[in-house]
């Protein structure tokens, strides 16, 4: 119940400009959407680039600020087709922009992407019904920095790295995550629409759940930007990707013997 009363708070215009004020009071560096122009004009000159995501809502916009800010070569991915405004942008600019049509988490567009210098992905993380997964292949296409930008929930008090999902709520519960600043959120303001695939909004996850994951993939926290019900986040490559091969059958045999010697008396 007091939870419930805290992000109802923070829905709020007060509540919204009371955190605001809070957060920065702490020191912490509050973010928007705009941040991403400068992170963008920051990152980009001189570095490989790949905007994951870059088609829904933007039509390539961030992956056109990447390569006028200086990144090169620029590669986008997006399970939606090109749109007739990206075509258009693309042919006055006279860009060299590389568009693909790809789910990030196939093998064949990460081996397509290849490795980058940057990877960029805003908007899309809590879309995906396997966020983890997700990351780890970001990390599999990211050589030095990922720009990432996601919906976030607020803290819950005493349950570190804590996430909803939204999938199957009852109304009576998914209502307390609909963002009216947000229009029609496609799985939480009339429930989830098996149809409209990656259009769901699936994960609601903590800042603490959120750099948890990223971390567990390969990525350090270097700069955040927090928002009320949003992440904005600079992180570094710092380990090998997750990855769990299956053994042969061999293998398995032995570390089976191995397990059976280890449990006798």
């Amino acid at each position: 119940m007091i939870y419930r009363r805290k992000v109802q708070f923070l829905k709020s215009e007060w509540g919204k400009r009371v955190w605001a004020r809070w957060r920065r009071l702490r020191g912490d560096e509050v973010g928007t959407g705009n941040k991403l122009t400068e992170l963008i004009a920051t990152y980009a000159p001189g570095k490989s680039w790949v905007d994951i995501g870059c088609m829904w809502g933007v039509n390539g916009g961030h992956a056109f600020l990447a390569e006028e800010s200086g990144a090169h070569p620029v590669k986008g991915v997006d399970v939606f087709g090109p749109t007739p405004e990206f075509d258009e942008m693309r042919a006055a600019r006279n860009s060299d922009i590389e568009f693909i049509l790809g789910d990030a988490m196939d093998p064949a567009t990460v081996e397509q992407v290849g490795v980058v210098d940057v990877v960029f992905c805003a908007g899309v993380l809590y879309h995906h019904p396997s966020p983890f997964d997700l990351l780890v292949s970001l990390r599999r296409m990211c050589r030095e920095t990922l720009v990432l930008r996601t919906s976030a929930i607020p803290e819950v008090g005493g349950v570190p790295n804590a996430a909803v999902y939204w999938p199957m709520l009852p109304e009576s519960d998914r209502s307390l995550w609909d963002l009216p600043w947000l229009g029609h959120q496609v799985g939480i303001s009339k429930g989830f629409e098996p149809n409209e695939g990656y259009g769901n909004w699936f994960w609601g996850l903590t800042p603490s759940c959120l750099a948890s994951l990223l971390h567990t993939a390969g990525f350090r926290v270097m700069r955040r930007f927090p928002e009320v019900f949003a992440e904005t986040l600079v992180c570094e490559t710092s380990a090998v990707p997750f990855s769990h091969r299956v053994p042969n059958e061999r293998e398995a045999r032995d570390m089976a013997l191995r397990l059976l010697e280890h449990g006798k008396p």
